[in-house]
Formats: structure tokens, C-alpha cells, sequence
């Protein structure tokens, strides 16, 4: 690695969650949707495509913009991309696939699953159909979402889906209410709800043909719609779906009932059979050392990613919240270890991410590579713009920084590797007055300390500090009114 790297490891002003990783040739390709910075829904963005060596993950090139909405038949209906993947063909092509839909997900669920061919892995690439059934018409069964696919070892197999609960065909055939919202929701009609096997929602897989377009096997699901008892209680799957396969075990991952958490399910073959295997990463890092939802460590919300290996070291792809919304969400990646029998130990997130090891406490850090922000209540983001106050990554004339840190609002930053730093200091504004304690343990004295005074314009403070080895950073402001935070600096 010739540079450092942290998280989030593309550009600062970079909005490309639901990450998709994949090796192609010497480099991994970065497939995402894409928010805009301070966006006002989903997805605003065209499709933009990263790429970096694999000998080098701190060195992130843009492909550029490799697919537009507008390219989409649907487009004037539904004109936001969500969450793609992308699969070499057995003719040696690139296939992208993808779901449109309106603003604040409105349609999302209709379907159908868009396909789009290129020579290249980085693009550009062009529309050339639906994923359809043998006769050519459109292929909406179930409920086509969030496509994932995968070329195993000559079979192209595609999974999709989402799942709400408490509808299953027998509590629809009783409540016609909750039918009339579940048709309304996916855009089908009474009886090809209740006529579909085992229940629309769920995760479900097909096979296609060489042509990428034409269904050859199935759809059917891969996991039962009732996980009541089953190794799935408390953690079902939502949406999200990625495939994976390491070995003969197929690894599927996926977003949670609780929206937060990036899970995964093993079997040893590619529809049936999936037994739960527990959390890879968290973006309120809930679950880490029994910390509870609400005891998590950002705003968290919607999560959709993968894992991938990469020179004999997996990683975990997932997305972070800023702007206190669901829709300007940004790339990030952990270090993890898939365990000699194949289980998956949850991540801690961490500011360091594909970085080879802590941070050098050396030089300037942006704040906003904190990976947790918290005043101890932060919420569960649900599909809207938050206008309460509470600590949050923003931006304003090109810079960004962390916005409306108020008392008792702790900054954290795993982790920094401390070898001959002897002071630190903070660039802060704002109206706010006290105390900014810096700790490299919450539950110990604080290290170091600065005072905080009312300033309109940036303002860096300085502490001596002695440290030697590796620690996380907290800061911890104490006082009145609120301050913001853009940088943090070793000497």
C-alpha cells in the first residue's frame, strides 16, 4: 500500500453505497448506486464506477460515469437507479443489472430487473432488456429488487427480493386491508399475491440462460418466507441480496429486518438450504460487545453490501449515513476473517477500514472520517431527512466537517498508531462554550484537554498529548450551544 487509506475511502464528496466488489483481472471494480451530497431521495446520481489495483486498495480510480437513467426505458416513470451488480458472461462480456424506481423508493417494487451489456468491467455500458421468460415477455415474479448475480462456474444464477413481515397468504386471505396495501406496495393484483408459492416477499434465485436476459430455472426461494423458530428469528432477511461463494459454501448477505446490519446465510447449494450465520458489520456497530439499538454509536439505517477477498484478506463492503438522512450514504470497508468453518465474526467499524493497519497519529485528518458520532440518542434513519439536532456529517461551500456537536456528544476514531506525537489539536466553529476532552478510552481520564469559545470562523486549538502504541480517539465536548469540527491534527 503506497498511501494511507480510511474510511469512507473514496472522495470525501463521493456518494456510491450499496457496494458491490468484484475482481476482474489485476483490479476490483466498485458497483454501486449512487446518492448525491445532501440528495433529497435515493439513488439521484448516474452510475458511477471505482476501481482500484488489488495490490493497492488505497489507490481509487473513477471509471466515470458508466451507465445513465436515461438509458432505461422506464426512466420518465422511474427515474432513480438502485442498487446494482454486475457478472462477467460466459461470452467474456459484462452484464449489469438493476431495478428503477421514483422518489422515496414509490415504485420501486414493480419491477422489472434491467440489463445492460458492456465489453469492459468499467464500462459504458447499453441497455438491452428485461430479465425475461422463455416466451419473451417480462419476468415480475416475486418482488424484483435489489438484483444480485453470479457466474458459478458457467451457470449464471440471479437472486432478488424483499420481505416484509406479518403477511403471509393466510393473514392476507383474512385481512383485506393489509391485501389491498401489499398490492399497492409491489403493484400486483389480488391474485397473483395469493397464488404465489409459499409468499411474494423473500429472497428468491433463478437461473438464466447464456443470452443473460432468458430465465431457464425457476425463480424460487431460497430461504421460506416464515422464519419463526428457525435459525433466521430476530435477524430475517429484508432486501439487499449479494451471493457469494468460497469452496462449495455459498455465502448469501444480505440487510436485516433491523436495517442496520449486514448479514450472512451458508449452505452448500445455491437455493435451499441457507442456515443463518450471524452479523458482518453493523453501521451503528450494535451488536459489538452486546451493545444494544439503542445504544448505537451513529444514526444508522439502510445497509446493502458484500464481502470479497483480496489477496488472502476478506473485507466487508458496506455504507455509512450522512446529512441526517437515508439518501446521501457513502462507501466503506472493514477487515474481516472468515473462520476455518466458514463462520464470519462481526466487524467493529472502524476509521482505518483498508487501510494496512491503525492510522499514523502524523499530519491532518479530516473529522469526518470519525466512525462513530453520537450524543447517546441518535436515531434510526427511515426514509426521510431528520430536522432534529443531533450530531451528523455535513457540508457547506466545499468543505465538510461534523455539524451540531452539542454536550456530552462524543467524536470517535478507531485507530490511530501514536510514535512521537506531542501535541493534537482540533479546528472547530461555532457558538458553543466548555471543555473538548480528548480520551483514548471513554471510561478513563481524558488525556488531553482544550477550551472551546464561541467563534464564527474556524478556530484550531492545541493540547500536548504523550502517547505511545495504538489507540482509538475520542472527543468529548462539554459545555453549552453546539460546535462544529473539520479537522483533526497530529504534531
Amino acid at each position: 500500500m503506497k498511501k494511507q487509506v480510511f474510511n469512507p475511502f473514496l472522495p470525501l464528496d463521493e456518494y456510491i453505497p450499496d457496494g458491490e466488489p468484484h475482481i476482474f483481472g489485476d483490479r476490483v471494480y466498485l458497483y454501486g448506486s449512487h446518492d448525491s451530497e445532501g440528495g433529497r431521495t435515493f439513488c439521484m446520481g448516474d452510475y458511477t464506477v471505482y476501481s482500484a489495483p488489488v495490490n493497492d486498495l488505497s489507490d481509487w480510480r473513477c471509471e466515470g460515469v458508466t451507465y445513465q437513467a436515461k438509458q432505461d426505458p422506464d426512466y420518465n416513470e422511474r427515474p432513480y437507479m438502485y442498487a446494482p451488480d454486475v457478472v462477467r458472461g460466459n461470452d467474456g462480456k459484462y452484464y449489469l443489472y438493476y431495478c428503477m424506481s421514483g422518489d422515496f423508493g414509490v415504485g420501486g417494487y414493480y419491477g422489472p430487473i434491467s440489463v445492460a451489456v458492456s465489453d469492459s468491467p468499467a464500462g459504458k455500458y447499453e441497455f438491452i432488456g428485461h430479465v425475461r421468460w422463455k416466451d419473451g415477455s417480462v419476468m415480475n415474479k416475486y418482488v424484483c429488487f435489489d438484483p444480485a448475480v453470479i457466474n458459478d462456474g458457467g451457470v449464471i444464477r440471479i437472486y432478488y427480493g424483499t420481505q416484509y413481515l406479518g403477511e403471509s397468504n393466510d393473514i392476507l386471505e383474512k385481512d383485506e386491508n393489509r391485501l389491498k396495501s401489499v398490492m399497492e406496495r409491489f403493484g400486483k393484483s389480488r391474485e397473483e399475491i395469493l397464488s404465489t408459492e409459499d409468499n411474494v416477499n423473500g429472497p428468491v434465485m433463478a437461473v438464466l440462460e447464456d443470452d443473460m436476459l432468458t430465465v431457464k430455472e425457476g425463480p424460487k426461494h431460497i430461504i421460506p418466507y416464515e422464519t419463526d423458530g428457525t435459525s433466521f428469528e430476530g435477524h430475517a432477511f429484508f432486501e439487499g441480496s449479494s451471493i457469494r461463494k468460497t469452496g462449495d459454501t455459498y455465502y448469501f448477505v444480505y440487510s436485516s429486518q433491523k436495517n442496520h446490519e449486514l448479514c450472512y446465510a451458508t449452505s452448500k447449494y445455491p437455493d435451499r438450504d441457507f442456515v443463518y450465520g450471524g452479523t458482518i458489520v453493523s453501521n451503528g456497530d450494535v451488536g459489538i460487545n452486546g451493545r444494544t439499538d439503542s445504544e448505537r454509536l451513529n444514526m444508522t439505517g439502510t445497509t446493502h453490501g458484500s464481502i470479497i477477498e483480496i489477496n488472502g484478506q476478506w473485507y466487508v463492503f458496506y455504507h455509512r449515513l450522512t446529512h441526517k438522512s437515508d439518501y446521501s450514504r457513502q462507501a466503506c470497508a472493514e477487515k474481516i476473517t472468515v473462520a476455518p468453518d466458514g463462520s464470519i465474526k462481526q466487524a467493529e467499524i472502524t476509521s482505518c477500514g483498508l487501510n494496512d493497519g491503525a492510522l499514523k497519529a502524523k499530519g491532518s485528518y479530516p473529522a469526518v472520517i470519525a466512525c462513530n458520532i453520537t450524543n447517546g440518542r441518535m436515531p434510526h434513519g427511515s426514509n426521510k431527512i431528520y430536522t432534529d439536532s443531533f450530531p451528523n456529517v455535513n457540508d457547506s461551500e466545499g468543505e465538510r466537517f461534523i455539524d451540531e456537536i452539542s454536550d456530552g456528544t462524543m467524536i470517535g476514531f478507531k485507530y490511530f498508531e501514536f510514535s512521537g506525537a506531542k501535541s493534537i489539536s482540533v479546528t472547530y466553529r461555532g457558538n458553543g462554550s466548555g471543555v473538548l476532552k480528548i480520551h483514548t478510552d471513554t471510561e478513563k481520564c481524558a488525556a488531553a484537554e482544550v477550551n472551546i469559545l464561541p467563534c464564527e470562523k474556524w478556530n484550531t486549538v492545541k493540547a500536548e498529548i504523550s502517547l505511545s502504541g495504538v489507540y482509538p480517539v475520542y472527543l468529548i465536548f462539554h459545555g453549552e450551544g453546539n460546535i462544529s469540527i473539520k479537522d483533526i491534527c497530529f504534531e
